[in-house]
């Protein structure tokens, strides 16, 4: 039998925000890879659906009762995870669809405090536990709204003239977590350490973060495009921003 080159069944994962939407499937879909997911969720009541949902997988589900905005809430969740292959971080707000020029700026501390510093919190209270991984793999959940160069220019997956110039809290904040996951998957592959650390942009999906929306495609068909990267091989990329299709999205 030759030796495994990527996280699989028997690996164990972390999925941020997975009570609904995107990040359930996450976990549903990593679940049905055969790996160990802890189920993480701020809501005691929707992390309990959640596990009932996920009931079939017995006790490869693990709930997870995490605020990632909170340290004392991720430091006991870290101090309770002895093993870690891959880190999903899901867990997202967006605040409103105003610009620059009409946000009031806690629209902004809000989408930050949630979006770009949990989940730098929440990767170096998980840090020490995934560099014992042979295969640590870290997945950020972005935008394609992040994205600067579609942001300036015309792609089919989005209709610009709607959304020029608004979201600014939210889009600016997965920028952000654009460059945090680039910065991190380098510092790492300095070290020689076997990480593979990706963005996603799941593309519009009817979520509770986009509530209101009459469009957006179906959650798990982003949720597949987070799995590939989280079950990445060894030779996969590394400090990358990906549809989820799998194609490369231009930062």
């Amino acid at each position: 039998m030759s030796e495994r080159t990527a996280p699989g069944a028997g690996s164990v994962a972390l999925v941020t925000g997975a009570t609904s939407g995107i990040g359930q499937e996450i976990a549903r879909q990593l679940l049905e890879a055969g790996l160990t997911v802890h189920v993480a969720g701020r809501d005691p009541d929707r992390l309990r659906a959640t596990m009932e949902a996920l009931a079939s997988f017995g006790d490869a589900a693990h709930p997870v009762l995490l605020e990632v905005t909170d340290q004392a809430s991720i430091d006991a969740a870290a101090a309770a995870i002895g093993t870690l292959d891959v880190l999903v971080n899901n867990a997202g707000i967006n605040p409103g669809r105003r610009s620059a020029l009409d946000a009031p700026i806690d629209e902004f501390r809000r989408a930050y405090e949630t979006n770009v510093f949990a989940v730098v919190a929440v990767t170096a209270a998980f840090m020490p536990v995934l560099r014992r991984s042979a295969h640590p793999r870290i997945v950020n959940v972005s935008s394609g709204t992040a994205s600067l160069a579609w942001s300036t220019g015309d792609n089919p997956q989005f209709d610009w003239q709607a959304v020029r110039g608004g979201g600014t809290a939210y889009r600016s904040s997965k920028t952000a977590l654009n460059a945090v996951t680039l910065h991190t998957a380098q510092a790492l592959d300095v070290e020689g350490a076997p990480f593979k650390v990706n963005a996603l942009a799941p593309g519009l999906r009817l979520t509770r973060l986009v509530a209101g929306m009459q469009r957006g495609g179906d959650p798990a068909e982003a949720a597949v495009g987070a799995v590939r990267l989280a079950l990445l091989a060894d030779d996969g990329p590394t400090g990358g921003f990906f549809s989820w299709d799998g194609t490369p999205v231009p930062w």
